[in-house]
């Protein structure tokens, strides 16, 4: 089972996640249930050799959610590791360096990773289900801060 703020990583991967914004809501967000664990989190995954960080995060979103996005600004970069160290099954401990970009959805399709995805659903950005995964907390409230027009235009760097 995955599990989150481990220690010791055993490797550094580069990783990207979107906060999909309604389009008939903007305080909510596009949220998948992870099929390793059960948490609710942001659509997201690691960069494949080749491919850019928004193609990358268009791709997980699509291959999560179903959703095709158009991806917007960076939100910011999570490399903490305090944070951002990931414990797999396996026992492979990942320090996920994760680009965190605002997407707004396009069309829906079906998930290509349904082994990933228990359930998607939009919620309020204020209103978070339980279980949800604990790194993805503060790229949300980033997020947030962005959308009030209370950010400065840079993004931030954690």
């Amino acid at each position: 089972m995955t599990s989150y703020f481990a220690k010791d990583p055993t490797e550094i991967r580069l990783s990207v996640s979107a906060v999909v914004w309604s389009g008939d809501d903007p305080q909510q967000l596009l949220l998948m249930k992870r099929s390793d664990n059960g948490h609710w989190g942001l659509p997201g995954g690691y960069v494949e050799p080749g491919e850019s960080v928004e193609l990358a995060a268009a791709r997980e979103v699509e291959e999560e959610t179903g959703y095709r996005v158009e991806i917007g600004a960076l939100i910011g970069v999570y490399s903490d590791p305090a944070r951002q160290v990931i414990e797999y099954g396996d026992g492979n401990r990942v320090q996920a360096v994760n680009l965190c970009f605002e997407a707004r959805p396009l069309t829906l399709g079906e998930p290509t990773t349904p082994e990933e995805t228990l359930e998607i659903a939009f919620h309020r950005h204020d209103a978070l289900p339980e279980p949800f995964v604990p790194i993805h907390d503060i790229r949300i409230a980033d997020a947030v801060h962005r959308l009030s027009g209370e950010g400065d235009a840079v993004s931030r760097v954690r």
